[in-house]
C-alpha cells in the first residue's frame, strides 16, 4: 500500500482560458465555437490529478477510470474557465471526486470522477507487456 496524505475533502483546482483550439469545432465534439466537452473534462481531470500528485510518492501518480458528468452551459471564446475536484472519498487506492467547472457567469457542470493510485514503473511496465 501507498503512503498518501489524501483525505476526504481536499480540493485542487485548474484554470484555462476559452481559445480556438479547445472549441466543440477544433474537439470535433460539436460544430459551435463554445468551450469543449471533452475540454471540460480534461479540466476536471487536471484538477483532480495535480491534487493526488502533490499527496503521493513521487514514483507514483493517478490514473482515471471513470468520469460521469454534465456540461450545463457553453462558455464563449475569449472566457476564463476553472474546474474544481474535491475529494469525496478515499479507499487505499482509489479516490473519488465530486468535480465542478465554472466560468464567469456560474456553474457549467458537474459530475463524479474516479482514479486509482499507481506505481508509475509496474504500471507502464503492465502497459509495455501489452
Amino acid at each position: 500500500m501507498v503512503e498518501t496524505k489524501i483525505e476526504v475533502g481536499m480540493k485542487g483546482e485548474a484554470a484555462a482560458k476559452v481559445t480556438e483550439e479547445n472549441t466543440a469545432i477544433a474537439m470535433k465534439s460539436g460544430s459551435l465555437p463554445v468551450f469543449a466537452t471533452p475540454a471540460m473534462t480534461a479540466l476536471m481531470e487536471q484538477a483532480a490529478a495535480e491534487l493526488v500528485d502533490e499527496l503521493v510518492p513521487s514514483d507514483w501518480t493517478s490514473v482515471g477510470i471513470s468520469l460521469n458528468i454534465r456540461h450545463k452551459a457553453a462558455t464563449a471564446l475569449g472566457r476564463s474557465v476553472h474546474a474544481e475536484a474535491e475529494v469525496k472519498n478515499f479507499d487505499g487506492r482509489q479516490v473519488t471526486f465530486a468535480v465542478k467547472a465554472f466560468d464567469e457567469a456560474g456553474e457549467i457542470g458537474e459530475g463524479l470522477h474516479e482514479r486509482v493510485l499507481v506505481n508509475r514503473e509496474k504500471f507502464m511496465s503492465k502497459v509495455s507487456a501489452k
